[in-house]
């Protein structure tokens, strides 16, 4: 059962066994390791109710080569590549620098295999960090990611084998670039998972007429921003579709910029929504947001923020 209350300024709500400052969930791959925007005055990470940390593979990684990032008219293309220092040194050197106290820390998983996958898993069992999200749809890498993502029994064994090595909560990152999400949800479900993350980033490029070559060194990469986020509602509705039967939770995210995007993923089925590109815009959006969500819910007459997940008419 999801327990709600409404302070002055935020929602918090319950899932996973955690409770969350926010419906905001911070994406991984957009704030770092969770401290990079603590420097930005007026930044604070209580302002929301988690923060997934960078994309994580088992060795340390440098990622593609540049250009990896090109803004779109609507939006950003990447291809990062899951640069990272690898799971020890995110274990040994970055949790302990992080403030549990101020909210909820998810360690974002990416492997070229399923005993990557694993192993990964197993390291951050024994971690502090709150739970665990299983990055199956990156689609700028050329080895695991979102091929493992499009292939159902592959998405399956990956959640089977997780789920044995954890007692941590299991967040499952969806890809749109699939045909039948709703598919890919039912297996993540059967499978153990605790949640899922709709959407991750949608394939896309770009190419420089000056040169006629792609403007990106890994050629594609992941849209993200309002530009997506019509393909984004609608993949939360279609996932819904088949996590409510099994009251699993949804983190909605794609083109999220304001209070009124969150309303409408929330509308879709999302339990909580997940803010990136927006905080290259704004870092200090977060409070802003919250504060509207509180009017919105106040002036609707809304008891509970709960009763507007998939609340369609």
């Amino acid at each position: 059962m999801v327990k709600d209350e409404k302070p002055s300024n935020k929602i918090r709500s319950n899932y996973f066994g955690l409770t969350f400052n926010s419906p905001i969930i911070l994406l991984s791959g957009c704030v770092g390791f969770g401290d990079e925007y603590t420097r930005v005055d007026g930044y604070s990470n209580s302002d929301v109710g988690g923060i997934c940390l960078k994309g994580t593979t088992l060795d340390e990684r440098l990622g593609n080569n540049a250009q990896r990032i090109y803004e779109t008219s609507d939006g950003m293309i990447n291809a990062i590549g899951l640069q990272n220092p690898g799971a020890d040194y995110v274990i040994d050197n970055i949790l302990p620098s992080l403030n549990f106290n101020e909210t909820n820390f998810i360690a974002n998983i990416s492997g070229a295999s399923v005993d990557e996958y694993v192993a990964i898993v197993k390291k951050f069992d024994n971690s502090n960090i709150n739970a665990l999200e299983i990055n199956i749809s990156c689609p700028n890498v050329k080895e695991g990611g979102v091929h493992f993502g499009n292939d159902y029994e592959m998405t399956s064994k990956i959640v089977s084998e997780c789920r044995k090595n954890t007692k941590k909560p299991l967040i499952i990152k969806l890809s749109p670039n699939q045909s039948n999400i709703g598919m890919s949800a039912q297996k993540c479900i059967d499978a153990g998972a605790d949640g899922l993350s709709v959407i991750n980033t949608i394939s896309a490029m770009s190419i420089d007429i000056k040169s006629r070559k792609p403007v990106l060194d890994n050629i594609n990469g992941g849209l993200s921003g309002p530009a997506i986020k019509p393909i984004a509602l609608l993949k939360v509705f279609e996932a819904y579709q088949i996590s409510k039967k099994y009251n699993i939770p949804i983190i909605g995210q794609g083109g999220i910029i304001n209070y009124k995007d969150a309303i409408e993923f929330i509308l879709a089925g999302a339990s909580l929504v997940g803010l990136g590109t927006a905080m290259f815009y704004d870092p200090l959006i977060c409070p802003k947001i919250n504060d509207e969500l509180v009017k919105y819910i106040e002036f609707n007459e809304i008891k509970n923020i709960k009763d507007l997940i998939g609340n369609l008419n």
